[in-house]
């Protein structure tokens, strides 16, 4: 191996030599130097790029050799992040680098500079095969469908590219103005306070990642809403800095990961993957109309085939309690049916009769508080569809058929604009 790298070194001396003769002889005194410098120069260059050809060929063939005998997800997620293009980029910069002395033997003083250049270069390159190594390992839980973990993941791997990058950084420093790496953690110590503030967020960002990771309360795909912004929507990407949540009006939102750690996060997505979603919405009634149920409304309320059984047994129920009352002609003296309550029993009777009702769960018609606006009843429920459009079409069916029934039972639904006839 060492014969076979000095044949090359003596192969590259001899092709510079050849440029350094031929140039000398050719060019006029004052510009020798320079063009021997710069032909040198794009010789080195065109090396580079015929090995980053070379070794890009070999890459992929040893790859695709692999992936011919294995179907592994680690094996695609590290080709769809292209780690190998850089991979065969860093190996030829690598290579490139140790030409540089035999190409430049004849000019020593240029080496200096052209180690440093290629010293950068070579940091360059390997941050960007870290970047892609992370996402490659990102990748792999994608394409896994690992979505509950990929968010502690993307915490992890997004910190550690922040880290890496940093250190890139710092070794660029130390490469370019001749200074240990030591020295300038020592300087940066100094600094601490300042830096801690600089990346507040990134450390909030990664312990989030990872409470929702191991807590598994939220994860990429959920339905969620944040009362704090008023956004409700799916989640599209939860990274180290923001959580993207894609509207149901189609907007964008972006909030701070960390928000998902320390505000109220509403997750729909349990109630989306049941197929049942809570029904709860008031009719509120002018007091004014209430009033008990009267012979004459009792025969048109008795025909309701939802109530008749009802009506009958509460008014056995009521006759057999009345007996015996002082004054019991007087409708206020002992029980009576109201229409309010009686329709109350009407909701009840049609919700749990209705095919769009999930009658395994709470099943609930009560009065709320009396306000200056008047008495609200409320309709408190489950829908056994939880997507939009169904559960709005099943809420507005119910809500359409009550506020129209209220007219038979003498009531009247208030509403902040509009006249009694």
């Amino acid at each position: 191996m060492n014969d076979e790298f000095k044949e090359t070194k003596g192969f590259l001396q001899n092709i510079s030599d050849g440029l350094h003769v031929f140039i000398r002889d050719t060019m006029p005194d004052g510009m020798i130097l320079v063009t021997q410098i710069l032909a040198k120069t794009i010789l080195l260059l065109a090396l580079l790029f015929v090995l980053n050809f070379v070794f890009k060929i070999v890459v992929h063939f040893v790859f695709k050799l692999i992936k011919k005998y294995s179907q592994n997800l680690v094996l695609r997620a590290i080709y769809e992040s292209k780690v190998l293009n850089m991979m065969s980029v860093f190996l030829a910069v690598g290579v490139a680098a140790k030409m540089v002395s035999s190409v430049f033997y004849r000019h020593p003083k240029s080496h200096v500079f052209f180690d440093t250049i290629f010293g950068l270069i070579l940091v360059l390159v390997f941050a960007f095969l870290y970047v892609r190594t992370l996402k490659a390992v990102e990748r792999y839980f994608f394409l896994k469908g690992d979505y509950a973990r990929i968010t502690g993941i993307r915490a992890v791997t997004q910190t550690l590219k922040i880290i890496g990058i940093v250190l890139c950084i710092f070794i660029g420093v130390s490469i370019i103005f001749q200074v240990t790496l030591e020295n300038i953690f020592k300087s940066l110590g100094a600094m601490t306070a300042l830096i801690l503030l600089i990346f507040r967020d990134t450390v909030l960002g990664f312990i989030t990642g990872l409470h929702v990771s191991a807590s598994k309360s939220v994860k990429v795909g959920d339905w969620i809403g944040i009362p704090k912004y008023d956004i409700e929507g799916n989640i599209e990407d939860i990274n180290l800095l923001t959580t993207k949540i894609r509207n149901f009006d189609k907007t964008v939102s972006t909030v701070p990961t960390y928000d998902l750690l320390s505000t109220e996060i509403r997750n729909n997505q349990v109630m989306a993957e049941g197929n049942r979603r809570r029904i709860k919405r008031a009719i509120v009634f002018n007091i004014n109309s209430f009033k008990f149920v009267d012979e004459a409304l009792y025969q048109k309320l008795e025909s309701i085939n939802l109530l008749s059984d009802y009506l009958e047994s509460k008014k056995a129920e009521i006759n057999e309690m009345r007996m015996g009352i002082p004054y019991a002609d007087n409708i206020i003296n002992g029980p009576q049916l109201t229409n309010i309550g009686v329709f109350r029993r009407y909701v009840l009777n049609y919700l749990n009769q209705s095919p769009n009702i999930d009658r395994k769960e709470v099943v609930l018609v009560r009065q709320l508080d009396i306000t200056p606006q008047g008495m609200p009843l409320e309709i408190y429920c489950f829908a056994n569809k939880a997507t939009m459009k169904d559960f709005e079409e099943i809420q507005a069916d119910i809500f359409d058929h009550l506020l129209a029934s209220t007219k038979i039972f003498d009531l009247e639904v208030m509403q902040t604009i509009g006249l009694k006839n």
